[in-house]
């Protein structure tokens, strides 16, 4: 398997060069030469599977010789041996049609974990085969950063700067990731948004000679592994109920659009999908995306659901470069005018090329309370803001009742407290390896939303631990 850029002018790489490249050079995102097919049987053999063997043979495909890798193997049973139920990514059932595929069992409390605990583990194989390492630069609206420092710290060939907009996430989500003492994790509070920080990483991608210096990768979902290993747990789910002899229809809260990403993946592998639900809040580019045609950007409003509050929707790249049949050429006009001015429409045919597979909706605030209270009097379950705007827009825009609609649960209730609060009246309680959470030091860095001033901050930091690799004392 080789991957392409979806601005076309990048060298095509082997998986292992693309999961330590993160982002193409020339700026696009990097997506697999062709899609790999999963016939019926194939499917219906996953059933009963335990996770990590069902996670080796869907990345099968993608990863080339480690495939068959014993290490490979052992690896990914020990990324999912500790998550905190025995199915990894169980169904919970709401309504007689209605399920929550609950992600929230890894150590950090989100979806991110279920990639990123993989991803640390395969930078440690893949680096310490070739005697080298990276600097991971990430930019996250929550939980992207959290899950992605507990899956590297202390790695030895890993230093990470995670940047992240301050005063924009909430306390848990903050705090899960400065109070990690590891020497080779810093974190960066922008003065900005999560647009300004995504900004930044990409730009610092696209600085050749500071990438090259410093050896970039990349952790958000810009990294195709990341993509790669979430497509796990939509087959799970579609397989516990019945696929491939019943369809499933998906409702994703997103912002970024990498979520949503990794089912479609799943769907082009042959994963009998009745639709995918595109869940929003107020900040609703991808809803309007939907409904219009027109991608726009707007003010990014601060809400119950943080990890949402996006406007750039990074991985949409992706599915443009199928939408116009892998045309690079267009892909790369589109995404200069939409940098330029804010704005991308797609043609007529394209869209209702996207229409029979995508449906979009948002919900604000005062309906993102409403629904996490609707769920808690109809099941006595607590779901975070995210969670909510998920279920409230599935139910919405199911295009049938009778097919089994599965919303993706991404946070515990106890990272948005307050939120949970203010609809029900109760607290969710952290689980008991976080219970001292707010009484850890904290370590940060407020940094002004300026690619020179990060760019500086980075380097100066790194700098040590390149000296150090090169034999001198730290």
């Amino acid at each position: 398997m080789r991957y392409v850029s979806t601005r076309g002018t990048a060298p095509a790489l082997e998986f292992e060069d693309v999961l330590l490249a993160g982002l193409a050079r020339d700026g696009g995102l990097y997506v697999p030469e062709t899609w790999p097919a999963l016939d019926a049987a194939a499917i219906r053999a996953f059933a009963g599977l335990p996770y990590a063997e069902l996670a080796r043979r869907i990345m099968a495909p993608f990863v080339g010789r480690l495939a068959d890798d014993p290490a490979f193997a052992a690896l990914l049973a020990d990324t999912y041996a500790k998550f905190g139920h025995p199915a990894v990514a169980p169904l919970a059932q709401l309504a007689p049609n209605d399920w929550l595929l609950d992600l929230t069992q890894g150590p950090t409390l989100a979806f991110k974990d279920y990639a990123l605990q993989f991803l640390g583990r395969l930078f440690d194989l893949v680096l310490a085969r070739r005697g080298a390492r990276i600097t991971i630069v990430g930019a996250t609206s929550g939980d992207t950063g959290s899950a992605a420092i507990e899956a590297c710290r202390d790695r030895g060939a890993v230093d990470v700067f995670i940047l992240f907009p301050n005063g924009r996430v909430s306390e848990v989500q903050r705090r899960q990731m400065t109070t990690v003492p590891s020497a080779n994790i810093h974190c960066l509070a922008i003065d900005g948004t999560f647009d300004d920080c995504q900004a930044l990483v990409k730009a610092m991608f696209n600085d050749a000679p500071f990438r090259d210096a410093l050896g970039l990768s990349a952790v958000n979902s810009i990294n195709w592994a990341r993509i790669m290993a979430q497509t796990v747990y939509y087959v799970a789910a579609a397989v516990a109920l019945g696929a491939p002899d019943r369809r499933v229809a998906f409702s994703v809260p997103t912002g970024n659009f990498g979520n949503v990403f990794a089912g479609y993946v799943a769907a082009r592998m042959g994963l009998p999908v009745e639709r995918f639900i595109v869940a929003t809040n107020r900040n609703d580019i991808l809803a309007r995306f939907y409904a219009s045609g027109t991608m726009a950007t707007a003010a990014v409003e601060p809400s119950l659901s943080p990890s949402m509050d996006i406007q750039v929707s990074s991985n949409f790249e992706r599915l443009l470069f199928d939408l116009y049949e892998r045309d690079a050429r267009v892909v790369t006009q589109k995404m200069a005018g939409f940098a330029a001015g804010g704005v991308l429409t797609a043609e007529r045919e394209r869209l209702a090329a996207a229409r029979p597979l995508f449906v979009a909706g948002r919900r604000d605030d005062e309906e993102t309370t409403a629904a996490i209270a609707a769920v808690w009097r109809e099941t006595g379950m607590l779901i975070d803001p995210h969670t909510a705007i998920g279920v409230a827009v599935g139910r919405a825009e199911r295009p049938d009742p009778s097919v089994p609609l599965v919303a993706l649960a991404t946070a515990h209730p106890a990272k948005f407290p307050d939120a949970v609060v203010r609809a029900t009246g109760i607290r969710p309680e952290l689980p008991p390896r976080l219970g001292d959470l707010f009484e850890r030091p904290e370590r940060v860095t407020v940094v002004a939303n300026d690619l020179r001033a990060v760019e500086h901050l980075i380097r100066d930091r790194a700098r040590i631990r390149i000296g150090a690799r090169a034999g001198r004392k730290e």
